[in-house]
C-alpha cells in the first residue's frame, strides 16, 4: 500500500503542534515553580494545585466519593495514604500491579496506534508507534502535568471534532443500509448489530461493567487531577463536569461501531466476508474511516486516534514515575534526595517507562490479554484497599495484608482463558466449550468485594485483639500498635495561599 502523502503532512503538522504546546507548557511550569508555595517535585507531579477547572474537566473522570478526603489531606499520589498508614514496604507491593498495568496500557494503545496508521496512511507500524511515543515523552520529559494536562486540552478537543464529523459522512455513505434493519446483506452468518443479552450472561456483563466503571478508581492518573486541584471543591466540580463530558465523547465510538455493523461491504474496496468474520473487528474505527468516509476525513479519524493514544500516553508516563518517586525512591532509597534530584528521578523513570512500553509495543496480541489481567489485578487488589484506607478509620496494615493476598488468590483461582490459566474455583454457571472453561458468575466483583470484608474483619479483630491483650504485645512484629499513629488523625496545615485559591475556586 502507497503511503498517503497528504495525510502524512497533516499528521505531522498536528504532531509539531501538540510538542511546541508541550514545550510551552513547560516553560510555564518553570515560572510556576518559582512562585509555587509547595516543591518543585509537586509542580512536576501535579502541578503545584494550581490546575483550573476547566483544564481538569479536559484530563480526567471519576472520583466521586475520591476527591475530597484525597485532596482534603493534600495527598501527590494515590499511594501517599497507604504510605502513610502502612508503611512503605506494603506501598511498594502495591505499586507494582499500577506499574505494571501502565506499561502494559502503553503498549497496548502504542500498537493500536501503529495498526491503524498503517490502515489509513500507508505507514509503517513500527514507525508510527516510535514518532508517537518520541513526542510524548519528550513533552512529558519536559513539564511534567503542565504539558500533560494543556496538550490534553487540545488533544481531547481534536477527538471530540473530528469524531463527530465523521458521524454524518457514516451515516449517509452509499454502502451503509438501514441500521433499522435484522439482517444485513453482507453479513454472511445473519448476524445483527444488535446484539441479545441472555439471562445467563447478566453476571458476566455486570462484572466487567463493574470492572470498566470502577477499576479506574485505582488508576494514578485519575488522581493527578484531582490532587493538582485547587481545592477540594473544585477538584468535585471537575470529576462531575468530566464524567458528563466523557459520556457525550463515547457517544461516535458507538455510532462508528453500529454503521460498520451495518454496511454493505461488498460495495466497498474491501469486500467480503466482513470485518468480523475476518477476524479484524479490533480494527473497525480505522477500517471504517478508511472504507466509508472521503480520503481527507479519515486523516482527521487517524489524527483523533493519536491524540487519544498522546493523552492517555502522557499521563500513564507521568503517573508511574510520580509513584516510584514520591513513595519508593524518595521514602526508601534517598530520603534526603534534593527537589533537582527528584525531578531528575521523574525524568529517568519517564524515560524507562516509556521505553518499556514502546518496546512492547512490537509485540504480539498477547500485551492486550496481559493490560486486560493487569486491569484486573488493579479491580480485585487495589481498589478495595484504596477504599479502606480512605473510608475504614480501623483499617490496618494486618487487614491490609489478608485483603491483598485473599484478593490475588481469588481472582488467580477463577482462570483465565487467554492466558490458558484454568480455574481452580468453578463458580454456578460455568461453561466448558472445545475444553476452554467460561466463568459467567461475576468472579472479578466477588474477589473484590472479599478483599474489602476481608481487609474490614481482620483489621476489627486484630485491633480488639491487641487493645483488650487477648493478643501478646510481642506478636506486634509489624509494629502496627508500638505507638499511636498520629498522622491519620491530625489536621494537615492548610498554606495561607491554598488558603485564598480555595476561597477564590470558580468556574
Amino acid at each position: 500500500m502507497a503511503v498517503n502523502v497528504p495525510g502524512l503532512v497533516a499528521v505531522v503538522v498536528f504532531y509539531i503542534v501538540i510538542l511546541v504546546i508541550g514545550i510551552w507548557a513547560s516553560r510555564k511550569s518553570k515560572k510556576v515553580e518559582k512562585t509555587c508555595a509547595g516543591t518543585k517535585s509537586e509542580v512536576t507531579i501535579i502541578g503545584g494545585r494550581n490546575i483550573s477547572v476547566l483544564v481538569g474537566v479536559f484530563t480526567m473522570t471519576g472520583g466521586l466519593f475520591f476527591a475530597k478526603p484525597m485532596r482534603s489531606k493534600r495527598y501527590v499520589t494515590m499511594l501517599d495514604p497507604f504510605e502513610h498508614r502502612y508503611g512503605s514496604m506494603f506501598t511498594a507491593t502495591l505499586l507494582i500491579p499500577a506499574l505494571v498495568s501502565d506499561i502494559l496500557w502503553v503498549a497496548c494503545i502504542l500498537a493500536a496506534l501503529g495498526g491503524t496508521m498503517s490502515i489509513i496512511l500507508g505507514l509503517s507500524s513500527a514507525l508510527s508507534i516510535i514518532i508517537s511515543a518520541a513526542v510524548s515523552i519528550i513533552y512529558t520529559l519536559l513539564g511534567g502535568l503542565y504539558s500533560v494536562a494543556y496538550t490534553d486540552i487540545i488533544q481531547l478537543s481534536f477527538i471530540f471534532v473530528s469524531l463527530w464529523l465523521c458521524i454524518p459522512f457514516l451515516v449517509l455513505s452509499p454502502a451503509v443500509t438501514d441500521m433499522s434493519h435484522i439482517v444485513h446483506l453482507n453479513q454472511t452468518n445473519g448476524n445483527s448489530w444488535i446484539g441479545e443479552l441472555k439471562l445467563a450472561d447478566a453476571g458476566k456483563w455486570v462484572d466487567e461493567m463493574l470492572l470498566l466503571a470502577l477499576g479506574g478508581l485505582a488508576y494514578q492518573a485519575l488522581y493527578q487531577r484531582i490532587l493538582s486541584a485547587a481545592s477540594s471543591a473544585q477538584a468535585q466540580v471537575t470529576c462531575f463536569v468530566a464524567a458528563v463530558t466523557a459520556f457525550v465523547m463515547g457517544i461516535p465510538s458507538v455510532v462508528i461501531g453500529a454503521v460498520a455493523a451495518s454496511a454493505d461491504w461488498n460495495q466497498t474496496a474491501y469486500g467480503l466476508p466482513p470485518p468480523f468474520e475476518r477476524g479484524e473487528a479490533g480494527k473497525i474505527l480505522p477500517l471504517a474511516l478508511h472504507y466509508l468516509t472521503p480520503t481527507w476525513l479519515s486523516v482527521l479519524g487517524i489524527g483523533s486516534v493519536a491524540a487519544a493514544v498522546m493523552s492517555s500516553m502522557d499521563s500513564v508516563l507521568l503517573s508511574s514515575a510520580s509513584m516510584f518517586t514520591q513513595n519508593i525512591y524518595k521514602t526508601t532509597f534517598r530520603k534526603q534526595a534534593s527537589q533537582r534530584e527528584l525531578q531528575w528521578v521523574i525524568r529517568v523513570s519517564v524515560l524507562v517507562v516509556g521505553l518499556a512500553g514502546t518496546g512492547l509495543a512490537f509485540g504480539d496480541d498477547s500485551v492486550f490479554s496481559l493490560w486486560l489481567i493487569s486491569g484486573d489485578l488493579l479491580y480485585c487488589v487495589v481498589l478495595p484497599q484504596l477504599v479502606c484506607v480512605l473510608h475504614s478509620a480501623s483499617a490496618n496494615t494486618y487487614g491490609a495484608i489478608s485483603g491483598y493476598i485473599l484478593g490475588l488468590l481469588l481472582r488467580g483461582a477463577s482462570g483465565e482463558p487467554m492466558l490458558g490459566i484454568p480455574p481452580l474455583i468453578l463458580y454456578p454457571g460455568w461453561t466448558e466449550v472445545d475444553g476452554v472453561i467460561t466463568q459467567y458468575f461475576p468472579f472479578r466483583t466477588v474477589a473484590m468485594l472479599s478483599s474489602v470484608i476481608c481487609i474490614i474483619s481482620v483489621s476489627l479483630l486484630v485491633n480488639l485483639g491487641f487493645c483488650h491483650q487477648v493478643i501478646p504485645q510481642s506478636w506486634d512484629i509489624l509494629g502496627v500498635f508500638d505507638e499511636k499513629k498520629e498522622a491519620e488523625g491530625e489536621v494537615i496545615p492548610v498554606p495561607q495561599g491554598e488558603k485564598n485559591s480555595i476561597l477564590s475556586t470558580k468556574l
